[in-house]
């Protein structure tokens, strides 16, 4: 059986070793595929692997040997499902294996918002403290996450994690998630989006993209925010507007957001939010912690391994 993955380097950049898939079959692992290289290189495939290279219906109507896909994400809007599972294709994708990672970070930016650890070591070192002759300054506002007020849009694993971690912060905890399920063990309160993002002092997203929330976040939904507030986007980039975004960081309709992920990654050179004043930009990493990658590659082993042992599981079509 022979395993192709399409784009592998950000899975593994080199400390991620894909020795388990290899123990399953004929294994070949590409970096990055383009567009034009996809059936080349998906040709003779049995198994096929994906991040963000993109298998169409069209691509998979040319594909006559494929018998399973794998998608290296939970996200799987980049295979097209219901073609699969025309063809009688499964596809599979890794639900759990950023949960912890992914939180850690939303904390670490809510952290950063409040204490701006780093800017005062900059402003150290260039000699600002020298000159200042105190024995404590501070150039940004400093606050306590107790007492403040998080929104948390999507209250799946990551949401509600995030809201644990807050609630050990003694931060109040509001959510909006489309299902409800059972409550969390620490105290929340639900919210209507339009009610939370006018109640939070920050608000962080969790939620699935889908074609009714695709831009909920714009002018209008940024205006109902605190001038004090922030906004934390770890989730999809098309649920922010970018544009919209950068006019309210321009305006100081809040009062500084942090975006790991935006509409077109890699971010074009003309994206507003390149300019955009109070902004923290990561280049999508709040997935990437290395404990993280290594969950998503042994999940991605079970997953071939079922589909070989003839009971697929994760299964999302």
């Amino acid at each position: 059986m022979k395993i192709v993955v399409l784009d592998g380097y950000t899975l593994n950049p080199g400390d991620n070793p894909w020795d388990g898939l290899a123990r399953l079959g004929e294994f070949v692992c590409h970096d990055r595929t383009p567009a034009a290289q996809i059936l080349e290189r998906a040709q003779d495939a049995d198994v096929l692997l994906t991040n963000k290279t993109p298998l169409s219906a069209e691509t998979l109507a040319k594909l006559p040997k494929l018998k399973f896909i794998g998608v290296l994400a939970t996200g799987y809007n980049i295979v097209d499902v219901k073609a699969a599972r025309a063809r009688g294709i499964p596809v599979s994708n890794v639900p759990i294996y950023g949960t912890d990672a992914v939180a850690e970070f939303v904390l670490a930016l809510l952290l950063n918002f409040n204490r701006q650890p780093q800017l005062h070591s900059d402003l150290v070192k260039r000699g600002e403290w020298t000159k200042v002759n105190e024995w404590s300054f501070w150039r940004t506002p400093l606050a306590e996450l107790a007492g403040q007020t998080i929104g948390i849009v999507g209250f799946g694993r990551i949401g509600r994690r995030v809201g644990e971690l807050a609630a050990a912060f003694h931060m109040k905890v509001l959510a909006n998630d489309v299902f409800h399920g059972n409550p969390p063990s620490y105290p929340f309160e639900w919210r209507e989006v339009p009610e939370l993002f006018a109640e939070s002092d920050v608000v962080t997203l969790h939620c699935n993209l889908t074609p009714e929330n695709t831009g909920m976040v714009n002018e209008a939904l940024l205006g109902r925010m605190k001038k004090t507030a922030y906004l934390i986007n770890t989730s999809r980039g098309p649920l922010v507007k970018d544009a919209d975004m950068a006019a309210a960081l321009q305006r100081g309709t809040i009062a500084g957001a942090a975006l790991d992920v935006v509409t077109t990654e890699p971010i074009p050179a003309d994206n507003p939010l390149l300019k955009a004043p109070n902004l923290t930009l990561t280049p999508h990493i709040a997935w990437a912690a290395l404990e993280a990658r290594r969950r998503l590659t042994k999940v991605t082993v079970d997953n071939v391994a079922a589909f070989q042992a003839g009971k697929p599981i994760n299964l999302v079509n």
